[in-house]
């Protein structure tokens, strides 16, 4: 598939690539500076006792074997002038052969909401999912009360499908999903 250097993806204001060893205090200070949770999907405030610089480096080896075997592309959104890591969006192959489908999810650390960095990044990564990874059709699998998601997911282009009933085990139990896809023109 796409090897390294060509996995970077550039908007107006990011800078959406795999992650790197000396990414590690960027990284962990933009976590460790998390606001408490703004809504019932936003982890808010994480736990970082485990994520020393060594557990990090393992990370980046586990998501570039992900992305070399065509499995998961992970990515950091960096902001393209500060250098700032702003959040994380990735792209997991459902299937190849005649379907070239994927799944999208994105996440931007709370400190940064109500910028507009989501809607780039996101666009930014559909964009560069169908012309460098060349998948056909994007999906994106989001709680029914998921509101800021949903407004995301159609700002960017993407169409509502179906709602995915038992789709999907979290919290000790199988959710329902909304289905939002964007297919390659």
């Amino acid at each position: 598939m796409v090897k390294g250097k060509e996995l970077i993806a550039e908007t107006e204001r990011l800078v959406i690539r795999p992650y790197k060893n000396d990414d590690f205090n960027n990284w962990y200070s933009q976590y460790t500076n998390r606001l408490s949770s703004q809504n019932k999907y936003d982890e808010g405030i994480v736990d970082m006792s485990v994520c020393t610089n060594v557990w990090f480096q393992s990370l980046v080896e586990k998501h570039k074997k992900l992305a070399s075997n065509d499995v998961e592309y992970i990515f950091g959104i960096f902001h393209k002038e500060k250098g700032t890591h702003l959040g994380v969006i990735d792209l997991s192959t459902l299937m190849r052969d005649n379907f070239e489908w994927a799944r999208i999810g994105y996440t931007i650390h709370n400190q940064f909401w109500n910028r507009g960095f989501g809607e780039e990044a996101v666009r930014g990564v559909l964009e560069f999912s169908f012309r460098k990874l060349k998948f056909h059709r994007v999906e994106a699998h989001i709680n029914i009360d998921n509101i800021p998601s949903i407004k995301l997911a159609e700002k960017v282009g993407m169409e509502f499908e179906c709602i995915r009933k038992g789709f999907i085990y979290e919290n000790n139990e199988w959710t329902d999903h909304l289905i939002y896809y964007k297919n390659y023109n």
